[in-house]
């Protein structure tokens, strides 16, 4: 089963261990791989786990298993806090739940009834009749009159419904509307599907499921936004399905071709399928509206609705802005019951609903855009920055103004640098609070394009905060990664990890395991700077097997990078010189420019370090070059590094002042560090004893802080080399300087009590890795058992 799939599976039926088991038995081989969504229905998968529940709930008095089915069906799919309410209305005695307290199955809070655990209000809810339920849901939508309702009271009475119901339909479509307004996707989404299964005409259905899948999907329940995809023309949401869990490259096709249907009127428009559509039809195999009044219709664990598990941040982003690039604005989003497009800006893309025009109409203004703005990122994330071109040609012929990063990446490639330094300053402009995730997710890459990373970060949390804010989760992984990236470049690998990893379960919480790859590289590029060489490897394997199959050069190239470093670090030159040749590719046409950013100055040194430095130069003149119209000063710094690595002598040495006075205005703090250590060495070369140990004490004061102990060594190295004394780490022999921070963090999980496969679980990690881990803390710490480990913790604290 693949990473993503566990996780899923695991958020699908709320952490129990025996409900995952029992589901993964019934899942197939393509869903185990990740290849088709898990099935709509969980409930129908657990028998053995309902079974065990029903006793307990059957030998209560009818009264009390009245006020629990009440609480079961007023607490979900959807929260309607009216339980108070309702037991008020029916004249009930809530002190008949004394017997159930006492069973321990729930308890009375005064916010109403709290069951064990979900499973039992499943059971409570399904162990009810037919009658009885819809009786519930009647008493429900009854008493949910109050302001702001419509949607949770529409809710109640179509579960109500035996039949097709014009009126009820339309009452639906306009509660939908309404939740949509709220930021309740969930919700709209099960209003829509439930007013698909009612609707008379057939006509209406695939529009209404295109329009619930729009909306699953920014709820971040991927798996029911695959399943309804099937059912509608959704070719913008194909092409964001395709960019966060399928092949990059179609994902590209879709989106663009998607870009141009919406510029078309209607009458010219035809129904074509979607690039991605191969995906979308073995998706479509495992489509099901399951209709309410089953368990699956009310209870948890991806009914109609598609709850987004507990504790998963939520983050939505409106259709859309006036600043966001081309979004189309809260206008697309409320005229989902009009018929409008559907365009959001969560992960990655807005999703376009099955209609965009009506009577020749042209499409709601921005909706291209929007798609040519999540053109731009599949052309990022697949590396192939040629796309770019593709994607700004389009535009233009479109009449429609693309994003900055569309535009300052077309001019770098094609070697236009100035042009595309204002391009980029331009899009990293538009980070103000509040603003659309998208456009603060771009401002964020276009920041990082050029340099300034405390901007990338500043843009990036703040992309994350208005995601949450709206209500869209799918968007807050993305808005990580980059958030990632900008804290690595200044040398915060610790402080980002946890963070990063958090955002790698919302990706897989959320369908989105080609973001969960580029988490994977990121925490690889951690790892590589901590020097974690095993957990480094482990991370960039799986970053780079997943994207080399689905057309991810972005994360693949990072995850190299990783490994370079790691040869770096560990002195294997001629190794991490291979490795970072392909990625230090120069000249207009050529590379990466982000991967370009981190490869080249090692590159030049590794080179250096082996004799081979041909290429190196002619690397180099081209990334200063793109040093000296950008302005970085990190850059203009890194690129001094590089001409006194490729220079000699006293030379050299004027060359790395000039660096360290230029890092002293930059935000790398961790690549000040490096060419301390570097000009450290060159000093001892040119027999400057006093200054070069002063250069190398304080880069190994900067490796110790930033947790780099392969770094620290090389500084120790060069002292030893001096005849200087070079102090331990850190005042060990402790804990923090016996042991990588990998193990440290598993240490101290373990001293808490956590097992292997509770550490694993909550690291994203293998039971076996974990093991390994545990052997190398009481290998290094020279201990037997986790007593012993309790007790060393202690003493340190």
């Amino acid at each position: 089963m693949s990473e993503g799939v566990r996780v899923r599976v695991l958020c699908a039926v709320h952490g129990d261990p025996l409900a995952a088991a029992e589901f993964a038995a019934v899942l197939g081989e393509r869903q185990r791989a990740g290849l088709e969504p898990l099935p709509a229905d969980p409930v129908g998968a657990v028998p053995g786990l309902l079974r065990s529940r029903r006793p307990a709930l059957r030998s209560l008095a009818p009264a009390t298993r009245r006020l629990l089915l009440i609480a079961a069906a007023d607490q979900h799919p959807f929260a309607t806090r009216a339980y108070q309410r309702a037991v008020a209305a029916a004249r009930l005695d809530t002190g008949l739940l004394d017997d159930a307290e006492a069973a321990g199955l729930a308890r009375t809070t005064s916010a109403g009834v709290v069951f064990r655990d979900p499973w039992t209000r499943v059971a409570a809810y399904e162990t009810a009749s037919a009658a009885d339920r819809r009786e519930t849901h009647r008493l429900l939508a009854r008493v949910l009159r109050g302001e702001g309702e419509a949607p949770r009271r529409s809710w109640h009475r179509a579960a109500v419904a035996l039949g097709p119901s014009r009126r009820l339909v339309a009452e639906l479509r306009a509660s939908a509307q309404e939740a949509r307004a709220a930021a309740e996707h969930a919700l709209a989404c099960g209003l829509l599907e439930r007013a698909a299964v009612l609707t008379p005409d057939p006509r209406e259905r695939p529009r209404l499921l295109a329009r619930a899948a729009a909306d699953a999907w920014r709820s971040g329940d991927g798996d029911r936004a695959r399943r309804l995809a099937m059912h509608g023309d959704v070719d913008g949401l194909s092409g964001v399905l395709a960019l966060r869990a399928e092949n990059a490259t179609e994902a590209f096709d879709a989106l663009l071709a998607a870009a141009e249907r919406s510029a078309e009127p209607r009458g010219e428009r035809t129904a074509e399928p979607s690039t991605a559509g191969s995906a979308r039809r073995a998706i479509g195999r495992a489509a099901a509206v399951v209709p309410a009044g089953s368990a699956a219709a009310v209870v948890p664990a991806g009914g109609a609705a598609g709850v987004v598990p507990a504790g998963s941040a939520a983050a939505v982003v409106p259709a859309g802005s006036a600043a966001a690039v081309g979004a189309a604005g809260n206008a697309a989003v409320v005229g989902l019951a009009e018929s409008a497009p559907v365009v959001g800006a969560g992960a990655r893309a807005p999703v376009v609903g099955a209609t965009g025009v009506r009577g020749g109409r042209p499409a709601v203004p921005g909706t291209a855009a929007h798609l040519v703005a999540r053109a731009t990122e599949a052309a990022i994330y697949t590396g192939d920055l040629r796309r770019c071109r593709e994607a700004a040609a389009v535009a233009a012929r479109l009449g429609i103004e693309g994003p900055g990063t569309l535009g300052g990446l077309t001019a770098a490639f094609e070697g236009r640098y100035e042009d595309a330094r204002d391009l980029l300053r331009t899009a990293a402009g538009h980070r103000e609070p509040g603003g659309d995730p998208t456009t603060l997710i771009h401002s964020s890459i276009a920041a990082l394009l050029l340099g300034d990373h405390t901007r990338a970060a500043s843009a990036a949390v703040r992309a994350a905060a208005s995601a949450r804010a709206l209500g869209e989760p799918a968007t807050v992984p993305q808005a990580m990664e980059f958030r990632a990236y900008a804290e690595f470049w200044t040398g915060r690998p610790r402080s980002a990890g946890a963070a990063t990893l958090e955002a790698l379960r919302q990706a897989y919480a959320t369908g989105q395991d080609n973001g969960a790859c580029h988490l994977q590289a990121a925490l690889a590029m951690f790892a590589a700077v901590t020097g974690d060489e095993e957990l480094c490897r482990a991370r960039a394997g799986t970053a780079r097997a997943h994207a080399l199959e689905h057309g991810l050069g972005l994360p693949a190239a990072l995850a190299l990078w990783a490994l370079a470093f790691l040869d770096l670090g560990a002195g294997r030159y001629a190794a991490a010189a291979s490795r970072l040749r392909a990625l230090a590719g120069f000249g207009p046409g050529h590379g990466h420019r982000a991967v370009r950013h981190l490869a080249i100055p090692h590159y030049v040194e590794a080179a250096v370090r082996t004799g081979d430095t041909l290429v190196a130069r002619s690397a180099h003149a081209d990334y200063d070059r793109w040093a000296r119209v950008v302005r970085s000063a990190d850059d203009l710094a890194l690129s001094a590094r590089c001409r006194a690595l490729l220079a000699t002598g006293h030379e050299a040495a004027d060359h790395y002042r000039t660096a360290l006075d230029l890092h002293a205005g930059g935000t790398r703090d961790f690549e000040r560090a490096r060419t301390e250590l570097l000009f450290g060495g060159a000093l001892r070369r040119l027999r400057r004893r006093t200054e070069a140990r002063d250069r190398l004490h304080s880069a190994l004061e900067a490796f110790e802080y930033f947790g780099a102990p392969h770094c620290a060594a090389e500084a120790r190295a060069e002292l030893r080399a001096l005849g200087a004394p070079a102090r331990s780490p850190a005042g060990t022999p402790g804990m923090v300087g016996l042991l990588t921070a990998q193990q440290l963090t598993v240490a101290r999980m373990a001293a808490e009590g956590a097992t292997n496969r509770e550490i694993a679980a909550r690291l994203l990690l293998s039971p076996r890795t974990i093991d390994h881990h545990l052997r190398g803390v009481f290998n290094r710490l020279g201990i037997r058992s986790r007593i012993e480990l309790v007790r060393l913790l202690a003493s340190e604290e």
